[in-house]
């Protein structure tokens, strides 16, 4: 009752700053690692914001003032030993023992403010009112740094990208130059993004080769890049499974590669060792003549239901064989510069090591689906090499 009544207390009074709940019961990944939860007025309505940290991603959820009491009280019972509870007049700490019991210690409060605004004004990486060269020439920004009203989605779009590099700022070499190729890098908004913000923003010394088929449109891009002084920038036109001009680099982007391009890509950057991946595919139809599965036909007996489940089943296959290859992965939610659909970007991260029987594991999630759907994936014929020992092995 002391637990309820102190979160009761703070609710009604609005002196709730935020909670952080830690030390799980259970350590085989069904529990989010952490959840925080702060308040939020959603409509004039003030709600708290359960926010789930799983190892590769975050769930959120919006609940009323008593639903949040419950689910605490809930959580703390089954779920997790410890939690913090930080409001603006005191901090209790709550420890959780083994048969139920709560201890919990008031301690002086460490926050004095409340930031209850669910949609505050977002911050961006590339601030608006400052000129950003490329972002004039390409016509989303005007001289004086202001972004054009039509061009506010792609600004957005520019910054959400550069927000993902920002995350992995801390896996590139500093002591050398960092190595970067971006197939299929088209206009090449995210391409001159990426050199502004690596170079001028983040100072690192980077050279960065886009590459297309498109000989126009790399001859213009190739303009820019020396039109703004971007020397360590440059355009060529080519294939990326007949490219060979490199032997390691450090990252590989590519964008909207189409179907199997996208394979070739990511064959590429293993086997040159790149040590992150950013890949957004599309067009995934290899799979979709290979799929079948009796149980599956209620699904797969729907040609738009089919096509889905073969690009998502694509997309699967590709991450699960690069965790096997010992680089960490994440499917994320990307947004096309475009027509702004939805789309996935598989974003890997090579690891120094993996466990033998983590790998295993991988191994094993991966021929038991790859089988029950009865594909024959091209990534990995591409690195049968590299695969066919581990594979053989489980």
């Amino acid at each position: 009752m002391e637990l309820i009544n102190i979160l009761r207390q703070h609710i009604e009074q609005n002196t709730w700053v935020q909670a952080i709940l830690s030390q799980v019961r259970k350590k085989d990944g069904s529990l989010a690692q952490k959840v925080q939860i702060k308040p939020v007025e959603l409509k004039g309505v003030m709600h708290y914001q359960f926010s789930y940290y799983y190892e590769n991603k975050v769930k959120h959820e919006n609940l009323l003032g008593e639903e949040s009491i419950e689910r605490v009280e809930s959580l703390l019972q089954e779920s997790y030993r410890q939690a913090v509870l930080q409001t603006t007049d005191n901090d209790y700490h709550i420890l959780v023992s083994k048969k139920g019991k709560l201890k919990i210690m008031t301690k002086p409060p460490t926050k004095k403010s409340i930031d209850r605004q669910h949609n505050r004004q977002k911050t961006y990486i590339l601030e608006e009112g400052i000129a950003v060269p490329f972002l004039v020439e390409l016509g989303v920004m005007t001289e004086s740094g202001k972004v054009h009203n039509k061009k506010y989605d792609k600004y957005r779009q520019i910054n959400r990208f550069l927000e993902m590099i920002r995350d992995i700022l801390p896996h590139l070499p500093r002591n050398r130059t960092v190595q970067i190729l971006d197939f299929g890098c088209g206009k090449s908004y995210l391409t001159f993004a990426l050199y502004y913000y690596l170079v001028e923003l983040e100072k690192l010394d980077v050279h960065i080769t886009g590459l297309d088929l498109k000989e126009d449109v790399i001859r213009h891009c190739q303009q820019l890049a020396e039109q703004f002084g971007y020397e360590n920038l440059q355009f060529k036109v080519g294939d990326i499974a007949k490219y060979d001009e490199k032997s390691a680099i450090d990252m590989m982007v590519t964008l909207h590669a189409c179907d199997t391009a996208t394979d070739a890509a990511l064959e590429k950057a293993v086997r040159w060792n790149a040590g992150i991946i950013l890949s957004v595919p599309c067009c995934q139809h290899e799979l979709l003549t290979q799929i079948d599965n009796d149980i599956l036909e209620p699904m797969l007996g729907h040609g738009l239901i089919k096509e889905r489940f073969a690009s998502l089943a694509t997309d699967s296959i590709r991450a699960k064989l690069l965790s096997i290859l010992r680089y960490r992965t994440q499917l994320l939610e990307f947004i096309d510069l475009e027509h702004t659909p939805k789309n996935i970007l598989i974003r890997a991260i090579k690891e120094e090591s993996l466990a033998k029987d983590k790998q295993k594991q991988l191994v094993r999630e991966y021929t038991t689906f790859r089988d029950f759907i009865q594909a024959k994936p091209y990534l990995e014929r591409a690195l049968e090499d590299r695969l066919a020992p581990l594979l053989e092995e489980s």
